[in-house]
Parts: structure tokens; sequence; C-alpha cells
């Protein structure tokens, strides 16, 4: 059994969120980031996943008392949200000789693969492609239930000087005939993909040489600006979110989403206009809000969270200029339009 970011039912904030047809005086609709509050900052890099009746961010370590590794937030309606327990408490034994110099824990992903919670973590430095991407899993994530802890289960794959790739910013994806894939990526030369062995989770052929799915053309030497690759599947597509620019600027962050199909995991993938990721190309999903009001700068690192009901989600952070440019915890709904691309909102 997988489970990839499973939602619960949505259906009281969806109500809340349309008019009712033929109303004369139909409310304007409420977006879930317009109600969103509680402990949602500093979030960067979230993914989002259900247990029950329990949603659970998990981001990059932010934060004291453990939180400084992977930060844990949880919310019973997707709106109102508490810190919740790490899940380190010190750094994972195989970053110190692997990643000299990290600190915390970077952009996790979170799944429910064959009876266990899988989080894939990445350590890093800022600016240097010596990384690497572990896994750590989990029986639940409700500290109260029996089974809860988090056992390290070690290096799934590392990035050092001469490699042409970063491997921070894990995702997991299973495909429709059941094969296993991490994308990874942060500029170098763009977005990769590896295929995972289903069993351990890891590696399916070490040392073979990732798929590219996503680059930035720039000139001989200059880094692609490209990372945070996030791939799911809708409507006989495989959907890949990047994030183009610079994020962790603060208000000056000029980070924003694109999205990009394709019928195979591997690629190519392309936006509406045909214009291909392997270009710099895609179509635009995310930016920051307009110039009349530009509170929230820099949208992206940007998850996919698809509920019980089906309804898609995608959570990401983004800098609030009313709060000293905090990276905070934004979610909005995936609206689909007859050609079959998404709006969010």
């Amino acid at each position: 059994m997988i489970v990839k970011r499973m939602g619960g039912a949505l259906a009281v904030l969806l109500a809340l969120s349309t008019p009712v047809a033929g109303a004369q005086d139909a409310v304007a609709p409420t977006t879930l980031n317009a109600q969103i509050e509680g402990d949602i900052a500093p979030v960067h890099d979230p993914v989002l996943i259900r247990e029950d009746d329990t949603y659970h961010v998990f981001s990059t370590g932010i934060g004291p008392l453990g939180q400084g590794m992977v930060s844990h937030r949880a919310s019973r309606d997707l709106v109102h949200w508490e810190a919740a327990p790490p899940p380190f408490a010190t750094l994972p034994a195989w970053v110190a000789g692997t990643i000299p110099g990290a600190k915390n824990l970077w952009a996790p992903d979170i799944s429910y693969v064959n009876g266990r919670y899988r989080l894939y973590y990445s350590a890093s430095t800022f600016g240097s492609n010596r990384s690497g991407i572990g896994m750590a899993t989990s029986a639940t994530l409700d500290p109260s239930k029996p089974g809860y802890g988090w056992r390290d289960e070690g290096l799934v794959v590392a990035s050092q000087p001469g490699d042409d790739f970063n491997a921070i910013d894990p995702a997991f994806l299973a495909d429709k005939q059941g094969r296993h894939w991490l994308s990874l990526g942060s500029f170098w030369t763009g977005l990769k993909l590896f295929e995972l062995d289903p069993r351990t989770g890891k590696l399916l052929h070490p040392g073979a040489k990732p798929v590219p799915i996503a680059r930035r053309p720039v000139p001989a030497g200059a880094p692609s600006i490209v990372e945070a690759p996030y791939i799911f599947e809708r409507g006989g597509w495989y959907w890949l979110l990047a994030s183009y620019d610079y994020c962790c600027k603060g208000v000056n962050s000029t980070y924003y989403t694109v999205i990009g199909r394709s019928k195979t995991v591997a690629g190519p993938y392309r936006g509406k206009d045909g214009s291909s990721l392997l270009k710099g190309g895609g179509t635009i999903l995310l930016r920051a809000d307009l110039q009349e009001k530009q509170r929230f700068r820099g949208p992206g690192h940007s998850g996919h969270f698809r509920d019980a009901n089906g309804t898609d989600l995608i959570v990401y952070h983004a800098y609030d200029k009313d709060k000293n440019g905090a990276p905070t915890l934004r979610i909005a709904t995936l609206s689909w339009d007859a050609d079959g691309w998404p709006t969010a909102r």
C-alpha cells in the first residue's frame, strides 16, 4: 500500500469557500490561505500528509528543541496549526561523516509506503553540492500510538563536487506501473530523477546516472536556477512542479512555481504552450501577490496533496512582508480548466 500525501474530507472548507448557486448576494470565495493561522511561521519547504483525522506538515528544520532537524506541525482542519514533536532530536549519525559542517536538515518529503511512513530529508551547507539525502521511517506519525518512533535508515543518495547535481529537495513517487522514483535537485545542471528499489526505498541502481527532468539554460559555468521538484499523477499525466529563481532572501525573494506535464515519469515535461522544462519553460502556477498588495513574496518549493474526495491542493512557503519577510506556510486549492490545466487559488 502506498499513500502519497493522502488527505481527508475538505467538504466543510470547500463549502465555506464556494458561493451558493443563484444566490443574489453571494459571499466572495474565502480561500484556505485567507483562513490559515497558528504556528505557520517560520515554515520553509513544507510537505503535507494526513493520518486518521490529523494533517501533518514537515518542513526544513528551523527552531528549538529538535525542530532544527526537521520541523513538524499538525492540524485537524488544515486551518489551525500547532507545533508537533519533531522526528529527530539530533543529526542522524551518517550526516557528520558525509556532510561536514551540516547543522540542520532541509526539505523533507513524507509518504506512506508498505505500512510505514517514509520521511526523506536532505543535509547540506548553503551553496555547496556536497549534500546527501537520507531516509527515516515510523509506523505512525502520532506519538501517542503504539509503534511511534523514527528509525533512521541511512543515506539514500549523495552528491559531491564534480557531480552535476545537488542531492537535496527529495520527492517520492510511485508510478502507475508500481515503479518507485525519487526526484531531487537544486541549481547545478537542474532537476534529476532516480529510480528506487520498492523494497528498501533506496537507489535501485547505485552508481547509475540520474535522468534530467528540468533545467534552465545559462552561460557556461553558471548554475541552472531551478530547484524543488515534485511529481504527481492526475488524469493520465505526470505533473512536475519546480521552483524558478531565488529563495531565501525574505521579501526580496524572486521565487516562483512552474508546472509541466508528461505522459511518462521521465519526461519530457512541457508547459501548456509546449515549452520544455528542460529549456527553462513551463506554465507559471504561483507568483507573488499583485503589485497593489505584494504581501506574500517568493511563493515556491511546492508539494502536491490530494484529499480523499479528489481535491488537489499544493502546499508551499512564501515570505510575509507584514512579518519581516518570515517564510510562512501557504496552502492553495488547484482548479482544473477544460484543457486539463490547473490554476491555484
